[in-house]
């Protein structure tokens, strides 16, 4: 590999990783305003969560909505991956994450004295990226979880009926 390609590739790596840690700052400081997606996603993002698929806007949606669901989170990347070759228009990166959601009031007062507050996941992430005249931004994105500890958000009946056909468990919203 010749010095520009090693820089191309140094390059990418760097603006896609900052790329990830943006829009994981973004969804806990809550930064949901105007535009924000456009600045993480291209237009047919598809995601595909323990929630289901999601496309377009309706995945940035999915990811405000999920957010939503709690009072606090705080979500760390590590070992990110990227492959792409020098001077591609589309790349790949996989990372481990550590997501810890704080419940909402309304979640720990339906479960009752003695609910635990926090809700965590160990998981790993996989994405398809594509250069665009912004810059990198997502085109796909999965989320595996590959642990939890503690009990999940109290969904709303649809979204817990939608889970349980996913994951063939019991609905619990």
């Amino acid at each position: 590999m010749n010095e520009m390609s090693s820089t191309t590739n140094l390059r990418d790596h760097v603006e896609i990783t900052t790329l990830i840690s943006g829009f994981f700052r973004a969804m806990d400081e809550r930064r949901f305003d105007e535009g924000w997606g456009g600045a993480h996603f291209t237009d047919d993002l598809r995601t595909t969560t323990p929630l289901g698929v999601a496309e377009g806007a309706d995945a940035v949606r999915g990811v405000e909505e999920a957010i939503g669901r709690f009072a606090a989170t705080l979500h760390m990347s590590s070992d990110v991956l990227v492959r792409a070759e020098p001077g591609a228009r589309t790349a790949s990166a996989s990372w481990n994450a550590h997501m810890t959601h704080v419940h909402l009031d309304s979640t720990l007062h339906a479960r009752g004295e003695g609910a635990n507050p926090l809700f965590t996941v160990g998981g790993v992430y996989e994405a398809e990226l594509r250069r665009t005249d912004s810059g990198w931004r997502i085109s796909r994105m999965s989320v595996r979880a590959v642990w939890t500890m503690g009990e999940p958000p109290v969904l709303p009946e649809e979204t817990a009926t939608r889970v349980a056909e996913l994951t063939g468990s019991p609905a619990s919203g």
